[in-house]
């Protein structure tokens, strides 16, 4: 759309040796609110003027002592490389018009000049040049996002195969700091050695599932759950993220129902907003983590992509911090794009709390002044169901044994080894191999006692987890599988019927995680506790109902 206040800003130069004609042109722009008006009577000066001020449009007399109307077209070409020149000729001779057209000249006017002639064709050319400018400007919007599109298809597919490969090492890390750290008496220096191994380890997972998330590699796993919870489980953690001259203050409502979430990527969420807050604050400041029910309007979620009308769980995090411009703002989500000096932020955060709310299928809103801090909603869907409850009794006691026969089937040697040494530990019986064509050998020569469980990666070269998983299927269909991939959602999509509920243990895991796994599947061939309800949600769904008609007040993003 073009506006009228943005023609009459549009600069524009007069060129003619009579001064008379100058001064005429001039008074006539300037009383139809022209604002931007050049004038020269020196042909010589034009193409410099031009390349200075970039005319929308040049009135160009032909007729000019020295260098011509046609010799002055001719440097103006060279300079703009588009073969566009904004040349408005004015000639008394009806021969020079099919000419100075030819040479690049986008309309003329006749002398005697009508006025009212000029300020028409003027305008005319200005608002052609203003379209001509939209659609190049679409067109290399068209092309940078493309670009841009493309550029993030390769950054994602490298995030995903680095992830995997650091999946794999983190286990190895992970698996051996955890076997070092049992045979270590408490009160041994080495035991917090390796205390803090872990947490470093687990630190570095977090980053990994950032990169998976980002990726799409990995999506999250929604389950019914009260955000207030969430919040006062990482609560100790959010204290330590920030220092001691940040007052942190924590706001959750009543009776706000429950939406469908991952509890662990609400955690995520709250830590890089909280990180983000926190950096925002170098000299200290406060900040608020609230939660409220809400409404919204459908006036207002049209006004934003992605947003619905209906009723939500907000989820707000407040800082009294530096603030952003709009330039800022307009690219927050943008991955690796940050405002933080160099080797102080990935430009993940920011972009991974983006997807993550995505595939809730929620919309997060920020507002933010420069000097006066930012705030950012997240709002959730109330949902009207039961929440879920974790099956928190197979986690506690001692790890499980079995003295059955195993397989492990793993492509990295070190993972390999662990998981072999993890699983002889509790006194299993355990085969190894390769990959997927390297375990039907083993099996194949195999004498001693039948195999119950084979617990195999999904992606292998040769042959990958699903083909050999289909062969054991028809062959040995008493044989129990347990699939581990670090690219969680990926597996599930190529393993489609092949993988029963829980059968698949994400990497990186802990020695604790694979034997209880692995026990779990050879008592169960199932990790379903859908059972597990039995009566623990008290709270009906009218109750839930009632709250979204009672959501609080109608809100804004």
């Amino acid at each position: 759309m073009i506006h009228s206040s943005d023609i009459l800003k549009s600069p524009i130069l007069i060129v003619d040796d009579q001064q008379a004609n100058v001064l005429l042109l001039e008074q006539m722009l300037r009383r139809a609110g022209y604002l931007a008006i050049h004038s020269t009577m020196v042909s010589g000066q034009v193409c410099e003027l031009h390349r200075v001020n970039r005319y929308s449009v040049i009135l160009l007399d032909l007729e000019m002592p020295g260098m011509d109307g046609f010799q002055v077209m001719e440097g103006l070409k060279a300079i703009e490389t588009g073969g566009y020149i904004p040349v408005l000729v004015i000639t008394a001779e009806p021969k020079h018009k099919l000419r100075a057209l030819k040479a690049g000249a986008r309309d003329f006017v006749s002398k005697p000049l009508d006025l009212v002639e000029v300020l028409m064709r003027v305008r005319n050319m200005i608002e052609v040049l203003m379209l001509r400018q939209q659609v190049e400007t679409r067109a290399e919007q068209a092309e940078a996002h493309f670009i841009e599109a493309q550029k993030m298809q390769v950054i994602g597919q490298l995030a995903g195969g680095v992830a995997h490969d650091f999946n794999n090492i983190l286990s190895v890390i992970m698996g051996y700091n955890h076997l070092m750290g049992s045979m270590i008496d408490k009160e041994n220096t080495i035991q917090q050695y390796s205390k803090e191994i872990g947490n470093a380890a687990r630190r570095a997972a977090v980053l990994i599932g950032q990169l998976l998330i980002f990726s799409r590699k990995q999506t999250v796993q929604l389950v019914v759950l009260d955000v207030n919870e969430v919040i006062q489980e990482w609560n100790k953690m959010l204290f330590r993220l920030i220092g001691a001259n940040i007052e942190m203050t924590v706001v959750p409502g009543t009776q706000i129902g429950r939406v469908k979430a991952d509890a662990g990527y609400v955690g995520q969420l709250l830590m890089n907003l909280v990180v983000n807050a926190r950096d925002a604050m170098p000299n200290g400041g406060k900040l608020t983590i609230a939660t409220r029910s809400v409404t919204v309007d459908e006036t207002n979620a049209s006004e934003h992509p992605g947003a619905m009308s209906g009723c939500y769980v907000m989820l707000s995090v407040s800082d009294t911090g530096t603030g952003m411009t709009d330039e800022v703002k307009a690219r927050l989500f943008e991955a690796f794009f940050t405002t933080k000096p160099k080797g102080k932020g990935t430009g993940l955060g920011l972009a991974t709390c983006q997807t993550i709310v995505q595939q809730f299928g929620s919309h997060i809103a920020v507002s933010s002044e420069l000097g006066k801090g930012s705030t950012f909603n997240i709002y959730f869907p109330l949902v009207e169901q039961f929440m879920d409850v974790a099956d928190v009794s197979a986690q506690t006691g001692p790890l499980p044994r079995g003295t059955e026969t195993l397989m492990v089937v793993e492509d990295d040697h070190s993972l390999r080894l662990l998981a072999r040494s993890i699983l002889e530990e509790q006194g299993y019986q355990v085969l190894s191999a390769t990959n997927g064509q390297d375990a039907l050998n083993v099996v194949l020569e195999h004498k001693g006692s039948p195999i119950g469980l084979v617990f195999t990666d999904v992606i292998m070269p040769v042959m990958g987890g699903k083909v050999m998983a289909e062969w054991f299927t028809k062959n040995h269909p008493h044989v129990k599988i347990l699939f581990t991939s670090g690219y969680i959602d990926e597996a599930i999509a190529q393993l489609g019927a092949l993988v029963s509920s829980g059968a698949l243990l994400p990497k990186p895991y802990t020695p604790e995680n694979l034997a209880r796994k692995v026990r779990q599947i050879l008592d169960n061939g199932s990790a379903s506790h859908s059972e597990a309800l039995n009566g623990t949600c008290d709270e009906s769904i009218a109750t839930s109902r009632s709250l979204c008609k009672n959501a609080g007040e109608l809100v804004k993003f």
